[in-house]
């Protein structure tokens, strides 16, 4: 599929899908939008409501992508001296050229070999990329999830349901609810209603925050 590279509306670059008309993030700002959606509604939340986790912090993120998410929650972790381990699930990899091409170490002030290394670092590996960070990442199809009751904070980026319907579906987010330890964290820029009601029917606690940059609201559910 043709990918191209657009600059978002703070600087920072993300690859668009003409074929889809669709981007990796938000138009609007791809690192305000992934601060604002994965860091402040997901890991900084989880860290003020839970703040005696015994181990590191298991995050999953469903669409690895360009590794913003998980550039921004190395930076975090070790702002905040948090153990984390960071699985990334990954179908389609974002190739190391194109990786090249993003701008996000200058514009967040991190070196770029520390962004490429979680792009070098192999699949299907775990491997402790600084004294804080831990970052397993998983070729695979986010319906091929099996873990149960292992993380503690979900960041669900996959694709809009606009244009990839069946990863918003009750089948594959019911994944989602069995993969999350009890008062587990699950976070998304999407605020469909469809996908806020299969949530509430799966059981989960379901809130509509204030959304990123150009997005009126976003969802964040728990696992009571």
């Amino acid at each position: 599929m043709k990918r191209e590279f657009l600059k978002t509306g703070d600087g920072s670059i993300t690859i668009r899908l003409p074929d889809w008309d669709e981007q990796y993030h938000s138009k609007h700002g791809a690192i305000a939008e992934a601060q604002h959606v994965f860091l402040k509604s997901g890991f900084y939340h989880f860290l003020n409501k839970n703040p005696n986790v015994e181990g590191p912090i298991q995050i999953l993120e469903i669409g690895f992508g360009t590794g913003l998410n998980a550039l921004l929650t190395l930076k975090a972790a070790a702002n905040t001296n948090t153990q984390v381990h960071y699985v990334g699930m990954e179908g389609y990899p974002v190739a190391i050229s194109e990786v090249k091409q993003l701008n996000y170490a200058s514009q967040l002030n991190i070196p770029e070999p520390t962004f490429l290394q979680l792009h070098e670092v192999p699949w299907e590996q775990k491997a402790t990329l600084k004294p804080t960070f831990a970052l397993e990442k998983r070729e695979a199809g986010f319906n091929q999830l099996t873990d149960v009751s292992k993380y503690h904070l979900i960041y669900y980026d996959a694709f809009g349901p606009r244009v990839q319907p069946e990863l918003w579906e009750t089948q594959l987010l019911e994944k989602m609810y069995r993969a999350l330890l009890p008062k587990g964290v699950w976070v998304t820029y999407c605020a469909k209603g469809s996908v806020r009601r299969s949530l509430q029917e799966i059981g989960f606690t379901v809130e509509r925050l204030p959304g990123p940059p150009g997005k009126r609201e976003m969802l964040r559910a728990i696992k009571e």
